[in-house]
């Protein structure tokens, strides 16, 4: 069965993701698991370029996330919605991403220290004001700041600010009861304003 008719008798029977993700976990069915990707792939593209900070990079992230939810088929819990479970696979490899990434530039930052360059990043730790919008220099250093949240806080602020999910979408996310998730976010939002006071101060 091609992916056109298993999508045809998806309208037909009104199947929604879970049953079709069944299938995919039931009977290894790449058909049913094609129709999934089609469905889920615009979101999971934006969701890994919003928190990459790159639409390209988004894109590889993307597909990672799809191999990650057919290699990991069998974690599905039936009872629990398809969208929640692609939610966390997506947001586990976007944290892996950045983790990777961070520890490249201070390996980077490292090297260009022990060769006492006198130029590059090390020289300019910061953008002249007159190189980068005004708009994009503050957003980017929220940005950053979010990302040297502690992972608790950080996830938080990202499925709620970024991604536009409610208290009670998060907490179902996360496995947290929503008090916890709205005193993280307060927490975090603390912490926030400190880190970009000190940011803007210094």
């Amino acid at each position: 069965m091609g992916v056109a008719a298993l999508s045809y008798l998806c309208k037909r029977f009104s199947l929604s993701d879970e049953q079709v993700m069944l299938r995919v976990q039931k009977r290894n069915d790449t058909q049913a698991f094609g129709l999934l990707v089609r469905r889920w792939e615009g979101w999971t593209r934006r969701f890994c370029g919003r928190l990459a900070g790159d639409a390209h990079k988004g894109e590889d992230l993307a597909q990672e996330v799809f191999m990650q939810v057919f290699a990991h088929r069998g974690d599905y819990r039936h009872e629990g919605p398809f969208a929640a479970f692609l939610q966390r696979i997506a947001f586990n490899i976007c944290c892996d991403e950045h983790r990777r990434r961070k520890r490249l530039r201070e390996s980077s930052l490292s090297e260009a220290g022990q060769e006492g360059s006198a130029s590059g990043v090390l020289a300019s730790p910061a953008a002249a004001p007159d190189d980068i919008a005004v708009g994009e220099e503050r957003a980017e250093a929220v940005r950053r700041a979010v990302f040297e949240l502690p992972e608790q806080y950080r996830q938080v602020v990202i499925l709620r600010h970024y991604q536009g999910l409610r208290f009670r979408e998060i907490a179902e996310l996360l496995d947290l009861p929503q008090g916890t998730v709205r005193s993280r976010m307060a927490e975090a939002l603390n912490r926030l304003g400190g880190r970009l006071r000190a940011m803007m101060e210094s």
